[in-house]
């Protein structure tokens, strides 16, 4: 989807820092977001100075839950269980920013794992996936902000999307940018209403994508691409 969403089998092994940091040493973390015409990128940088209680550091969990939805091209929506997922990042209050509710978030790559689709996540009107068939995602960015106030969040996300069928075919990566919103996401074909962060952590968070054409006749055909995709997560986020 590239306007801008790792899917059962056993969860990724995650890594978890438990360094703790320097007091004397400066951190910088950089924070990067794309246009919606993809041809700018903003880099927002801030240095966190630890143990500055100005500056503080905050620990970002994230989970994805059950009962949620991915659809694309003109096929009727997936149910999608994601039960399981989890990633890990950090966060800090952006500076010379108007807001002073707003954190900057960033996830580890290296912790993110999504649930497969398959035919133990998976219904397709009301049916399970074919067990042959698997989607795998793989993350590329997952990074954005959130208000603890307001509770609105937006994560911009880039994912590759591996489609397989067994052994016998596997098609090229379908690149995936969206923005996870816990607004509205709309574009001309899909759209959907996120929901903001209550006080336990728990938000909806959509995005529209649209999905370029790749170098494969059968996925392009199969597909109707270019299209758009959206996906549904029911995620519960905790911020320390």
């Amino acid at each position: 989807m590239s306007s801008k969403i790792n899917f059962s089998s056993p969860p990724i092994p995650c890594k978890f820092h438990t360094k703790k940091p320097n007091p004397l040493k400066r951190n910088t973390v950089i924070f990067s977001s794309f246009s919606s015409s993809e041809k700018q990128q903003k880099i927002i940088s801030t240095i966190i100075e630890t143990p500055s209680n100005d500056n503080k550091a905050y620990t970002i969990n994230f989970k994805t839950k059950s009962a949620c939805k991915l659809g694309i091209s003109r096929y009727p929506d997936f149910e999608y269980d994601a039960e399981g997922g989890i990633g890990n990042g950090f966060g800090a209050k952006a500076k010379n920013q108007d807001d002073n509710d707003i954190i900057l978030v960033s996830f580890d790559l290296e912790t993110l794992y999504i649930p497969s689709l398959t035919s133990s996540t998976t219904k397709f009107l009301g049916l399970s996936l074919p067990p042959f068939l698997r989607i795998d995602i793989v993350p590329e960015a997952f990074h954005g902000s959130i208000n603890q106030e307001s509770g609105k969040v937006d994560l911009e996300f880039k994912a590759k999307f591996l489609f397989s069928a067994g052994s016998i075919y596997k098609a090229p990566p379908l690149i995936v940018k969206t923005v996870l919103t816990s607004e509205e996401s709309k574009g001309r074909m899909k759209s959907g209403r996120g929901m903001r962060l209550d006080e336990e952590g728990k938000c909806r968070l959509v995005g529209v994508a649209t999905v370029d054409p790749i170098d494969d006749f059968i996925m392009n055909s199969f597909l109707g691409l270019p299209t758009e995709c959206l996906a549904e997560l029911n995620a519960v986020i905790s911020i320390k």
